[in-house]
């Protein structure tokens, strides 16, 4: 309900922020039993002044994320039901080749992930549904007929109304109160409220409210424009309906963008990417919308308050950003691109006009979850209207159950989680300067494996200018500098060039032949590969080991020297990491895990989790580690140490604390490739003189470098998983092949949830396909198809070098998961004949890892 009544002294759960993203987490947690739930926000309710009730409400669904499709699919099934949905269809034109290639992406990203019947149309198909559209500007257009529209502020009172939480508006939050790494109160204008919980929906305030609980959210404020044009005559009869009498609300600043706002189209809305543009009607009406103009980033410590002239989310609108080219990709201004797309608009006068803020994160994407830095304190941010009832439901379920999911499932959190991110994202100079790089991508087609050129060089392993002398082509990861291939190696592809198929349009955009001429090389001779991004974890105290065999799924009851495989898992049985697990000493443990953002998940999640007794310390950046791979690698690593490296003295996943020439190492027989090796850790000071030693001692082995390239395809051929991939907290350990890594007679966080999906039989396996007749490299995210039934989508794919086939790895239903199922996959336009093959496909008996 709503109510202007006194605040309460305490809550269980404060939501701030009424918006879009803030209601829906209310709505959900009442939906799901929450009980004791506020909501304030410092505007007026329902129109707070937030981007919610300025945003034109356009809902276009498909992303090449399953998550982002799948979250905006669920709010619009969800709004839809409540009536506040027009489910006019969207329909997105292409005015360039280029463009109908990515509709094509389009089609095959719906197909993948479940939205019903997407198309691609020819010109005149797009003017039967929009026939302001210039049929002789366009190529075509792709339609996903259950696109539309949300009603902003009939949507925010429908949530109010349906939830059994208590909403005040007019109150600001002053202060977060913190103590003992707790979320203990809210502190307002109107009153303080003791809490046990409280979740920050501020999105363009949201850098400014993680402020007062002195955690630095990296939510970017950026102004777009929008005006909605006087009535048409072309649009005559069209009915201006509107659900809500906004004259009877209280609206901060300039009315007339909320009764335009409220106005609903009778047509589907629209979108020409190739100017950075889109469009709706509002009745008889035209809405235009653009992001072709430069980036406007606004002081995040600038976000004001409404006053009586401007709602706090609107600023001025600004003619030379519509009139003049002024984005760094489009060579026409708003008003040109518009004018030839849409004829009616040209010198049509304007209703409504402004410069809306709203933000971006450094990599587009939400943020969602608990902060690593105080308990208590949860986030949702940087969400539109089109995802926010699906991420509403998802926060709601995580912080109820522990379970992050919609209705038909788990969610992977990997890309949206609040602790992803690098410890420098929080310099507000960073992520102001990706905000506007994200907002420029907006519309724009983003290449495979596309790099930032800016804020570079930030994280260097010691082995960095090594590896820039031997070429080595850099891309960016959590910061750090990671080398995808070496300009050194490319003498290796003469070498190998039968066994290298050439990889032509999208499938080979900033791809090199040297990646599968390493893969090779690696195979026959001996590399070193760059582990520095990857993080290893100091778990130690007197109850380490029962505090790991809690956590893990797996058995880490072993002997000092061994280490063992394990996954981390959530109350769900879904899979929050996949670690290994090395006993040092009786009460020392190290648990490795990967780059990127499994350093901030993983490492925060143990911390949290860990008692008293236990000191967990993540290690991020604080030793430097080589990957010796390869049937050489042996006498490598025994020409430089002083230790019996030996199979009998030395086995499989076991580990010794040694010297490498003069360096110290933790080394680990394991190998991450499917050969004979060590992954070797030692202490960031010692990296350089580690690298030098072994390459120095290697030169008559033909010891080279290789880089990520390689691994993605080798690690692929032996089938091994990669979290945030082909594994997150959207599958369990059954689906995803790894019972080996469970322990079900030891008791471990999620073992109730995996006994009960082994009683009731596991629904969906992971397999890998080769191409029956192709050596095309496929792309994620394409759909998985037999008799025209989608099974699934491409989780990871690669071509294996080693295997001679293209290979993609895929989660299908268990009744397709036998070898040999004949199954086809769909890329950039092409059907392809494939079959599930058995894994690993290469060295299934595991002589070449053991030897």
């Amino acid at each position: 309900m709503s109510t202007d009544t006194a605040l309460p002294e305490s809550a269980r759960t404060v939501v701030i922020g009424a918006g879009a993203v803030g209601c829906s987490v209310a709505y959900h947690l009442s939906e799901l039993g929450a009980e004791d739930v506020v909501v304030v926000d410092q505007g007026p309710l329902p129109v707070t002044g937030g981007s919610s009730t300025h945003a034109p409400g356009i809902m276009f669904q498909t992303s090449p994320s399953k998550l982002m499709t799948k979250t905006a699919h669920y709010t619009g099934r969800l709004l839809s039901d409540a009536g506040v949905y027009d489910e006019v269809g969207g329909i997105e034109v292409a005015r360039s080749e280029e463009r109908m290639d990515f509709l094509q992406r389009r089609v095959e990203h719906a197909t993948a992930y479940g939205l019903p019947d997407p198309q691609l149309l020819t010109p005149e198909e797009v003017t039967d549904h929009l026939p302001l559209v210039n049929e002789d500007a366009i190529l075509g257009g792709y339609y996903s007929p259950t696109d539309g529209r949300v009603d902003g502020v009939a949507a925010l009172q429908w949530y109010i109304e349906g939830s059994d939480a208590d909403f005040y508006g007019h109150t600001s939050v002053t202060d977060l109160d913190v103590a003992g790494g707790d979320v203990t109160a809210v502190e307002t204008d109107r009153g303080r409220i003791e809490c046990d919980r409280c979740v920050v929906a501020t999105n363009n305030w949201g850098y400014q409210t993680g402020k007062l609980a002195g955690v630095d959210l990296p939510i970017a404020p950026v102004e777009h424009q929008y005006v909605v044009t006087e009535p048409l005559e072309e649009l005559a009869g069209e009915a201006p309906a509107t659900r809500v009498d906004t004259d009877a609300l209280d609206v901060p600043g300039d009315r007339r963008i909320a009764d335009v706002m409220g106005k609903a189209p009778s047509r589907p809305v629209g979108r020409d990417q190739d100017h950075s543009l889109y469009f709706r009607t509002h009745g008889d009406s035209l809405g235009l919308g653009s992001y072709n103009h430069e980036s406007l980033s606004v002081d995040p410590d600038a976000m004001g308050k409404n006053t009586e002239e401007r709602q706090a989310s609107v600023h001025d609108f600004t003619d030379e950003h519509w009139e003049r080219a002024t984005h760094p990709d489009r060579d026409k201004s708003p008003k040109r691109a518009f004018e030839e797309l849409l004829p009616v608009s040209e010198d049509a006068a304007f209703q409504a006009t402004e410069n809306g803020i709203f933000v971006f994160t450094p990599d587009g994407m939400p943020v969602l979850g608990e902060t690593a830095a105080v308990d208590g304190l949860w986030t949702a941010l940087a969400i539109w209207w089109t995802h926010s009832g699906g991420y509403g439901r998802i926060l709601a379920e995580w912080m109820e159950t522990g379970v992050p999911k919609l209705p038909d499932g788990p969610v992977d959190t990997g890309a949206i989680h609040v602790n992803r991110f690098e410890p420098h994202a929080g310099s507000k100079p960073y992520f102001v300067d990706r905000g506007a790089t994200r907002y420029r991508q907006v519309y724009s087609i983003v290449e495979p494996n596309w790099q930032p050129e800016d804020h570079r060089g930030l994280r260097r392993s010691p082995f960095y200018h090594q590896q820039d002398e031997l070429g080595a082509e850099f891309v960016q990861s959590g910061g750090w500098e990671s080398a995808q291939w070496y300009e050194s190696n490319a003498d290796l592809v003469e070498r190998y060039a039968d066994r290298i198929p050439e990889q032509e349009g999208w499938q080979g955009v900033n791809r090199s032949p040297i990646e599968g001429a390493e893969h090779l090389h690696t195979r026959e001779h001996v590399s070193l590969f760059d582990m520095t991004p990857f993080s290893s974890i100091v778990v130690e105290g007197s109850d380490a080991g029962t505090f790991l065999q809690r956590v893990c799924s797996n058995d880490v009851d072993i002997d000092v020297g061994k280490v063992r495989y394990s996954l981390l898992l959530n109350e769900g049985g879904n899979i929050l990491a996949d670690v290994t697990v090395v006993r040092l000493d009786e009460d020392e443990y190290m648990v490795t895990t990967g780059g990127g953002n499994s350093p901030g998940i993983h490492g925060s999640w143990l911390k949290e989790h860990a008692p008293e007794t236990v000191s967990v310390t993540v290690e991020e950046g604080g030793r430097s580690t080589i990957g010796l791979w390869g049937p050489k690698s042996r006498l490598l690593l025994q020409r430089v140490t002083e230790a019996d490296v030996s199979a009998e003295g030395f086995p499989y996943f076991s580990a010794k604390q040694l010297y490498v020439g003069e360096v110290p190492v933790v080394a680990m027989r394991v190998s991450y490739v499917g050969e004979l090796g060590w992954e070797l850790w030692a202490p960031a000071e010692y990296g350089a003189r580690l690298w030098e030693t072994l390459r120095e001692a290697g030169q008559d082995l033909d010891v080279r470098p290789m880089g990520g390239g390689a691994l993605e395809s080798m690690r692929l051929e032996k089938g091994f998983r990669l979290w945030g991939t082909d594994i997150d907290t959207d599958t369990d350990p059954f689906a995803a092949g790894l019972p080996f890594a469970v322990d079900m007679d030891t008791d471990f966080v999620g073992k109730d949830a995996l006994e009960d999906i082994r009683e009731s039989g596991v629904d969906s396996r992971i397999v890998p396909l080769t191409l029956d007749d192709s050596t095309d490299r496929l792309l994620s995210g394409r759909p998985v198809t037999k008799d025209g039934e989608t099974l699934g989508y491409v989780q990871a794919a690669d071509f294996g070098y080693s295997v001679g086939e293209s290979i993609a790895y895929t989660y299908v239903p268990s009744e397709y998961a036998d070898p040999g199922t004949a199954v086809r996959v769909t890329c950039e336009g092409e059907t392809c004949d494939a079959t599930v093959r058995e894994e690993p496909l290469f060295d299934p008996g595991r002589e070449k890892i053991l030897r």
